[in-house]
């Protein structure tokens, strides 16, 4: 049996390609990718499918349970009529230049439309490319569980993503360090199958401007707007501007909604930037536990803290430099460039105030909400405060009752009991002020935490949850992948039955490998 699936590859056909067919390492000059065929796993076996990204590539329940489907998501079979690649692409890494990365351990598997929507099917963990340096371009059974769930966890909380379509077992030991510490050991092989619109990074056009290679940046480009952003017209320096302004209107977006949920991606390499705006690359992620503007999910990032969470709206604006010098040898222009940037800090300002105050139910604008949003934030860090838990219950606060402000946020607090009586005189003063200030709202109380419940998640995919479940499967018992997925299907609502997960990190987790520390090959 073969899958119906309906191909119209774009990306290998009208761009240019590596003219070396063999599979070794090396620099990849004036191409945007290297044909490459994936590895033939010795004994693949399905772990986890999603149902709706079936639906949205036109397969049905009973072809993701063929051989046929198996054998294309794990590497074993290429799709007939396709031609596997992996991507070629640069990137600043921790504020450093790196130089060629590309696709290190994905590979393209086919572009398929469905429905008037296009998709990119790529498979990650399916083994070497010319791009994978010293590495051996597999992904273990851990990293894979944590993309799968995250990037599904992330679409239902209406933060834009790449999706995942399966995960499974390659049936392989693959060889890691997880600490980078010398422990290397053998894990289970995975691979997960995951979909975009696209994989174009930041990283896809900063290579050919450092190369000065500017006729392939330029194809690229134009490639890019005629298929992603069409709506912008035939390419012009006109054109190229708005496509800029674009994807900054679109990062800045996207990095709105990590801050309201409180996700740190942990790796914001330009090479990590989607140029449509969508989180990808998921490794050492993780959400935030208590308030904390400092916190790092990264070890190799602990140091300096350059992917902090309060520092991610930064980062976003320090990316679009790159890629503002990578497309300026098009535009050869700074002015419309700088504009845009600078509308980037205006506007983050105003969004992100915006979204601040649609976490405590205010629709009205009053001067005074910057202040009472600041202090807000000092006072949630001033003991470790549970981010998730204090927003969602936050909603059940009533205006006329400022004095119950306190019992209505504890269970947020993970050591109640050191908390001094000044810092509990804080937050019955702050709760006074929220409570006049919600007397200017019209808002029923009702209807506030209604709002207020539609933007604060009850459920996000805690890092000591994504253990659980890998710890789980590594002995073969996949119920908890299962149960999160269908969790976080559903994160606004209250789902009583799983009430067990709307609770603090357990303190096992606070210092636990894969729960508080996590590297890039989490």
């Amino acid at each position: 049996m073969t899958l119906k699936l309906n191909i119209k590859d774009k990306f290998n056909k009208a761009l240019p390609a590596d003219s070396i067919l063999e599979n070794y390492r090396r620099q990849v000059e004036g191409a945007c990718f290297s044909f490459v065929t994936p590895k033939i796993p010795s004994h693949p076996s399905l772990i986890h499918v999603s149902p709706e990204m079936l639906h949205n590539l036109g397969l049905t329940k009973e072809d993701s349970e063929t051989k046929a489907f198996l054998n294309i998501v794990t590497g074993a079979k290429v799709l007939t009529n396709t031609k596997p690649y992996a991507m070629c692409y640069a990137g600043h890494q921790f504020g450093n230049w790196a130089g060629q990365l590309g696709d290190g351990r994905a590979i393209n598997l086919a572009e398929i439309e469905h429905d008037n929507k296009h998709w990119a099917l790529q498979l990650k963990g399916a083994g070497e490319t010319p791009y994978s340096r010293s590495a051996d371009g597999l992904a273990v059974l851990r990293s894979s569980v944590r993309e799968y769930l995250c990037s599904e966890a992330m679409y239902h909380l209406g933060v834009p993503t790449t999706r995942a379509l399966s995960l499974a077992l390659s049936g392989d030991q693959v060889l890691r360090d997880v600490m980078y510490n010398g422990n290397a050991a053998y894990e289970k092989g995975a691979i997960v199958a995951r979909v975009a619109p696209s994989f174009l990074r930041f990283g896809s056009y900063e290579i050919f401007a450092a190369r000065q290679d500017h006729k392939t940046l330029k194809t690229l480009v134009n490639f890019t707007i005629k298929n992603h952003f069409p709506h912008l017209g035939t390419p012009s320096k006109a054109t190229y501007i708005a496509f800029f302004a674009e994807v900054a209107q679109r990062t800045l977006e996207m990095i709105v909604h990590w801050q309201r949920v409180g996700f740190v991606h942990g790796v914001m390499n330009t090479d990590n930037m989607s140029v449509l705006g969508l989180t990808i690359d998921f490794g050492p992620y993780g959400w935030l536990e208590g308030f904390d503007l400092g916190w790092t999910p990264n070890t190799t990032d602990r140091e300096h803290r350059r992917y902090r969470y309060g520092n991610q709206p930064n980062i976003g604006l320090w990316n679009l430099y790159q890629l503002a010098n990578a497309l300026y040898p098009l535009i050869e222009a700074t002015e419309p460039l700088e504009a845009i940037l600078e509308q980037y800090k205006t506007d983050f300002d105003i969004e992100s105030l915006k979204m601040m105050r649609s976490k405590l139910g205010l629709q009205i604008e009053s001067p005074s909400d910057k202040l009472l949003l600041q202090d807000l934030e000092d006072l949630l860090q001033l003991t470790e405060t549970d981010m998730t838990i204090f927003f969602r219950n936050l909603s059940r606060f009533k205006s006329e009752k400022p004095f119950e402000g306190f019992a209505v946020i504890e269970k947020a607090f993970y050591t109640l009991d050191d908390l001094s009586d000044s810092i509990i005189e804080q937050w019955n003063n702050w709760f006074q002020r929220y409570s006049e200030r919600l007397k200017d709202e019209s808002f029923s109380y009702e209807e506030r935490k209604a709002a207020m419940n539609a933007v604060n998640p009850k459920y996000v995919l805690r890092n000591y949850m994504a253990q659980l479940a890998i710890d789980d499967a590594t002995k073969g018992d996949y119920g908890v992948i299962e149960e999160l997925f269908n969790l976080l299907k559903k994160p606004y609502d209250e789902q009583p039955e799983s009430e067990k997960w709307f609770a603090k990190r357990p303190e096992w987790a606070r210092n636990k490998v894969g729960c508080s520390m996590l590297s890039c090959s989490s």
